[in-house]
């Protein structure tokens, strides 16, 4: 894979909060759109740093966000789930944020923080996805496509015309596959292997 997934997040000996493993699941979902957003560059897809590159990686961590709710759904009690989502959420924001101030610094007069944009838009799109399926293979069609047709307005003219077929062709099912391998080592309950011991010298 282009991308190694750390799966083993917390120490042993007492139960993963939903927000602790929000917070886990917050970074793997940054990691995978950076590196979705480095690979579609490798790609000849023009994102350029600044307002645009903030538009492509917020379409995405949307998208991903929603497909961990969807992968939650059959892993975890109602309530439990709406916590870890809200959690999840909430964190990715404040990780964008982060990068948004230092490559943008403040949003425009009059706007929402950075932070408060993302929610918004996650609230909003959320009503959008919930249109579509997801099952034991992943999102559906529709679901990915929806995607792809968030972001022909995002890349330039030159661009729109092949997004959708790069993205649900390369781009999403790497991802899914990361992120699955996320989610389960994150949500794991087995305990951690032992390391074995070596001799001083080897």
């Amino acid at each position: 894979m282009a991308l190694r997934i750390k799966n083993q997040w917390f120490k042993e000996g007492r139960p993963k909060t939903p927000r602790e493993n929000a917070s886990a699941m917050a970074f793997i979902t940054w990691r995978v759109t950076q590196n979705m957003v480095k690979q579609m560059r490798e790609a000849k897809f023009d994102i350029d740093v600044g307002p645009q590159y903030f538009a492509f990686m917020r379409e995405v961590l949307v998208f991903l966000c929603q497909v961990v709710d969807r992968m939650a759904f059959e892993r975890m009690p109602g309530e439990q789930r709406a916590e870890f989502t809200s959690a999840l959420v909430v964190r990715v924001a404040e990780i964008l944020e982060e990068s948004e101030q230092e490559w943008l610094g403040e949003p425009p007069a009059g706007q929402e923080r950075w932070r408060n944009q993302f929610i918004d838009q996650s609230n909003e799109l959320a009503e959008a996805y919930a249109e579509f399926g997801h099952g034991p293979e992943g999102p559906d069609f529709g679901f990915v496509r929806y995607l792809g047709s968030r972001l022909e307005s995002v890349l330039p003219g030159k661009d729109r015309h092949w997004v959708k077929d790069q993205v649900m062709a390369y781009e999403v099912p790497e991802a899914l596959e990361m992120v699955q391998r996320g989610l389960d080592g994150v949500l794991s309950t087995e305990p951690r292997p032992k390391r074995r011991a070596t001799m001083s010298g080897e």
